[in-house]
């Protein structure tokens, strides 16, 4: 074993005459411990919200969307355009409409989707969300409604719902007001669930055929769901697009139509970071206040050391050691910690969360090593550096004075 380090061990494990400084480096091994483990949580916490997030947007609409302000026509050459692009997997038409929904007295708003059940499978996960029924079903003047939606107009698979499509003027007016051309009956013919809470209350879909007799679109849709084959590689794609289709056409990828929420996201995770930080730089306070004291006490050895030889680096290097255990062993056990902890989340999942406002209902949690490896060695490089100023005083002190009076 280096003397160095059988020394730094020493002074962190015998018994020292003054016991309140054992108190304060057991306090810094229990702060930095406190700290990792909040941070690891936390942090696992905020990266499952953002996968889970992104799964479920993605699951629910396409990865692109090729979008017109004058609305874009239905036809075999424009998909076969689209899906020649490369990367690009599969292309569905699609009509959103807003819309009221009424079952007996009760009526709320919603959105209308129009698709078309045989390629809607190619781009969306909706196939794999429902509950009851399916996509099929649609072509028989069919409607599918979110679990939400269904539990608050009291509907189930089967029954008859209107749906009503006011024009701009009658808006303000009542909805007995409406007349019968702006309304249509759908029958429920399934009900999904994608675990969004703001989709599976707002937002219905039909046949495409359906939505554009609805809201009085002739033959047109409102745009052009796309598929490729990685959801987060597709920026090259939207520009290979906007070249390939010019003038009306947009495109815009699901990062762009969610950018406010995932931006948010991304400050929050980062924002707690800092803050939790501040955990472990209090604790990592401690540790110099700890080997201040430790260098006071041990004044005498330091300086039989130096009598025997030892130069200021050796003496540095034992203080220094000792502190970088205090913070390992801080380390090791928050990471312990809070890796069980997100273990016992993600298993029993006994947190849960109000959907309306946090979109999903239970707490997520994905540990990703990268973030993990990142706090561990924050935690270290702190440690570290609240060791080298108790360290570089010790390497500094004078034997002659040390020993003086012994």
């Amino acid at each position: 074993m280096n003397w160095k380090f059988f020394v730094s061990l020493r002074y962190l494990s015998a018994k020292r005459k003054e016991r309140f400084i054992s108190i304060i480096s057991f306090i810094s091994i229990l702060g930095i411990a406190v700290g990792v483990a909040a941070l690891i949580i936390v942090i696992s916490v905020m990266t499952g919200f953002d996968e889970d997030l992104k799964e479920k947007i993605i699951g629910t609409y396409s990865h692109l969307e090729v979008m017109s302000d004058f609305g874009i026509k239905p036809s075999d050459e424009f998909t076969r355009k689209i899906t020649g692009t490369e990367h690009v997997v599969a292309a569905s038409f699609f009509l959103n409409g807003q819309a009221l929904i009424r079952k007996k007295e009760t009526v709320t708003g919603v959105i209308v989707k129009g698709i078309d059940p045989e390629n809607e499978v190619r781009v969306s996960k909706l196939a794999s969300y429902m509950k009851e029924g399916s996509l099929g079903a649609l072509r028989d003047n069919g409607i599918i409604l979110g679990s939400e939606l269904a539990r608050r107009l009291n509907v189930k698979n089967g029954d008859d719902i209107t749906i009503i499509s006011p024009s701009p003027e009658k808006m303000p007016r009542v909805i007995q007001a409406v007349s019968k051309s702006d309304e249509k009956n759908f029958k429920v013919c399934g009900i999904y669930t994608s675990g969004m809470y703001e989709y599976d209350s707002n937002l219905v879909y039909a046949a495409l055929p359906a939505a554009q007799e609805l809201f009085s679109a002739d033959d047109l849709a409102t745009g052009v769901s796309v598929r490729v084959d990685d959801a987060f590689n597709v920026d090259g794609v939207k520009r290979k697009l906007r070249v390939s289709l010019g003038y009306p056409y947009d495109v815009r990828t699901w990062v762009d139509l969610n950018r406010n929420l995932l931006e948010a996201i991304k400050l929050e995770k980062t924002v707690m970071f800092i803050i939790l930080t501040l955990i472990v730089m209090v604790a990592c306070f401690n540790i110099a206040s700890s080997l201040i004291m430790t260098v006071l006490e041990k004044t005498k050895d330091i300086g039989i050391l130096k009598a025997i030889g030892s130069s200021n680096s050796d003496i540095m290097s034992i203080f220094a050691m000792q502190g970088c255990m205090i913070g390992f062993l801080g380390t090791l056990s928050g990471t312990v910690l809070g890796i069980g902890a997100c273990l016992c989340l993600k298993k029993y999942k006994f947190i849960n969360l109000p959907k309306d406002i946090y979109y999903i209902d239970k707490l997520p949690v994905k540990m990703d090593m990268q973030d993990i490896g990142i706090i561990l060695i924050s935690s270290m490089v702190i440690s570290l550096i609240a060791a080298l100023y108790p360290a570089y005083r010790a390497s500094k002190l004078d034997p002659v004075e040390a020993l003086r009076y012994e």
